[in-house]
């Protein structure tokens, strides 16, 4: 029986499991250090991005303040244009409010239709107004809108809406407003609050997205630079009437004007000469009282 021989020295047991120095693993030093350096890359990529996102957020923001004010007084104003003059079964309300020391208000418009017995019956309502959002973390209010009537605004979206959901008629229009302000003008006034029968000549919508500050009567306002304002006409096919002021020319104030007809420009300049001469002669007493 023939015997087999194996050499367990340590340098041969190494080459039989070739393991050599050349490749031990990463120290704990080499380690930390590269989890540092990639902790600090990290870092700065994140505050990068950051500083990105929020100027994008800035821009986005302020190109929404620009044009949502618009549409929204558009919308207004579309609802108050179907007013016809002389409408009696038509009635507008309206009323301000502070909420959560935000000025806040109400627009109401109301149409009846009288039924066989000629008793006044709901015929549509429109409503605009706004609250404040308990439930957003940014501080300022919801305009709502609430539409109800006999027959369906839209009836591809009214159709679709579930029976729980017409319970609640009023449907956020925008978030963030911070100013909005109905008033009524009556001539040289404007009235806040208005609940009359007979209908206003005009409505003025006041509104803003801008940052508040606090007023001194402790209530938050938004600069006057700030506030996006648009009057409306109500029941423009009524008469106005007009009052041409006939304007007298040849005034004594107006006298002198290049405007006023009837003054040539002969005359003109006869009065500039004279005031030339008037002057020379000034000059030579002077002289005159100078060398006495």
């Amino acid at each position: 029986m023939q015997s087999i021989s194996v050499d367990i020295r340590p340098d041969n047991m190494s080459k039989a499991f070739n393991i050599s120095e050349s490749r031990r693993g990463f120290s704990l030093a080499e380690v930390l250090a590269a989890l540092t350096i990639g902790a600090m890359i990290l870092v700065a990529v994140l505050a990068i991005y950051g500083r990105v996102e929020t100027a994008a957020a800035a821009i986005t923001r302020r190109l929404d303040s620009s044009q949502q004010p618009f549409e929204v007084l558009q919308r207004i104003a579309e609802d108050l244009d179907g007013i016809v003059d002389g409408d009696a079964d038509t009635r507008v309300t309206v009323e301000n409010k502070f909420s959560e020391r935000f000025q806040s208000a109400q627009l109401k418009i109301i149409r009846t239709i009288s039924d066989s017995r000629d008793k006044p019956q709901p015929f549509e309502e429109i409503i605009w107004q706004t609250a404040y959002d308990y439930e957003n973390d940014a501080n300022g209010l919801v305009l709502y809108r609430s539409y109800r009537g006999v027959g369906f605004e839209d009836k591809l979206l009214d159709e679709q809406r579930k029976s729980w959901e017409k319970a609640y008629p009023f449907v956020p229009v925008c978030d963030g407003v911070t100013y909005f302000k109905v008033q009524v003008p009556r001539g040289h006034y404007v009235l806040d609050k208005w609940t009359r029968k007979p209908l206003p000549y005009g409505i003025t919508v006041t509104i803003s997205f801008a940052e508040p500050f606090e007023a001194p009567d402790g209530s938050l306002d938004v600069p006057e630079t700030e506030k996006f304002i648009r009057t409306v006409g109500i029941g423009r096919t009524r008469k106005i009437a007009y009052k041409f002021v006939k304007k007298e020319y040849g005034t004594e104030a107006e006298d002198g004007d290049v405007n006023v007809p009837g003054e040539s420009s002969e005359e003109m300049s006869e009065d500039s000469e004279t005031a030339g001469e008037g002057g020379e002669e000034a000059d030579e007493d002077e002289k005159d009282a100078a060398d006495k």
